[in-house]
């Protein structure tokens, strides 16, 4: 189904920080159970896809434990010994697209491409998923190099394609867990930007066919975070902690609901389990990128002045 985008629906794909890490890398992640027959595979429990190794360690380096040097190390064996895997690829994009490094960007968007492309014939369903998340790439750099104004025609037609793609898997197996990742978190995005979409709906895809369970109930957290209901939102993320709780990046994301939910409620209580969230994000700080480190710096400081001036 061709599908027609604003260019409302444009500017939040410009806007794609997080969406480029967690719904391509991040919406690829990992919460592995300790079983050998569905190695490769963190979605699926039944009739699972191969992934290799390499490639599955640097999901749970990000995703479970927040590792990004640890996820680098592994990456970087994926490329060599798992040269066929889009999703290493999409990774490594994802990665560059964090770091601001648009030359890396292009290089690994066009690989997640290529790779892509040859999975179609043995695995039709993550060939053209991930189809998908190269075009989406591609939209990306066209719009931080023309700008938004400019960038917009072209990147209009990129946001086709990789709906078109989404499509094609979809037709393939409509209820695939990786799929709905993927595609969950890119409807949440849509829903909370845009005041005529739905993010109940795309709250639904997640909750009923998606998984990991724990990057479901991250997606969820944020999703509300951004509605600003903020007792569900701390519903999820408590959950996500569960199954997740040596990444940092997961008690980054509480502070920030607490710290909103405090300032509603004009709650001192609140700020103050802000504060401590952001302080035991900031005890792994080491293993996060340094931009996101100075990112969580500066919102613990801001809070710590609200928290005074009360």
């Amino acid at each position: 189904m061709t599908k027609r985008f604003s260019s409302s629906q444009l500017v939040v794909f410009a806007k794609l920080n997080l969406v480029a890490q967690l719904a391509f890398g991040t919406a690829i992640a990992l919460h592995l159970l300790i079983n050998p027959s569905l190695a490769g595979d963190p979605f699926r429990t039944k009739e699972p896809h191969q992934i290799g190794d390499q490639t599955q360690a640097a999901f749970e380096a990000i995703f479970q434990q927040g590792n990004y040097p640890a996820a680098e190390r592994y990456l970087t064996q994926a490329l060599t010994k798992e040269p066929n895997e889009p999703l290493a690829y999409a990774m490594k994009a994802s990665l560059a697209y964090g770091n601001k490094d648009w030359a890396k960007l292009d290089t690994y968007t066009q690989k997640t491409l290529e790779s892509a492309q040859k999975l179609i014939s043995t695995d039709p369903l993550r060939g053209n998923l991930y189809t998908a998340v190269g075009h989406f790439f591609e939209g990306s750099l066209i719009l931080i190099r023309q700008g938004t104004a400019k960038g917009v025609p072209e990147a209009f037609g990129r946001l086709r394609q990789v709906y078109q793609y989404l499509d094609k898997a979809e037709a393939i197996s409509a209820n695939d867990p990786e799929l709905n990742l993927i595609k969950g978190y890119m409807d949440l995005l849509l829903a909370v930007n845009l005041p005529f979409a739905n993010p109940d709906q795309a709250i639904g895809r997640l909750q009923e066919n998606a998984a990991p369970e724990y990057l479901v109930d991250r997606g969820i957290a944020l999703a509300y975070r951004d509605l600003k209901r903020y007792p569900q939102a701390l519903e999820y993320v408590d959950r996500a902690i569960k199954s997740a709780r040596e990444n940092p990046e997961i008690y980054y994301l509480k502070a920030q609901i607490l710290k909103r939910q405090g300032e509603k409620d004009k709650s001192q209580q609140l700020i103050q389990e802000a504060i401590a969230n952001f302080d035991k994000a900031l005890t792994k700080k080491s293993q996060l990128p340094s931009n996101l480190v100075k990112q969580i710096e500066t919102e613990r400081k801001n809070t710590l002045s609200l928290n005074n001036s009360r």
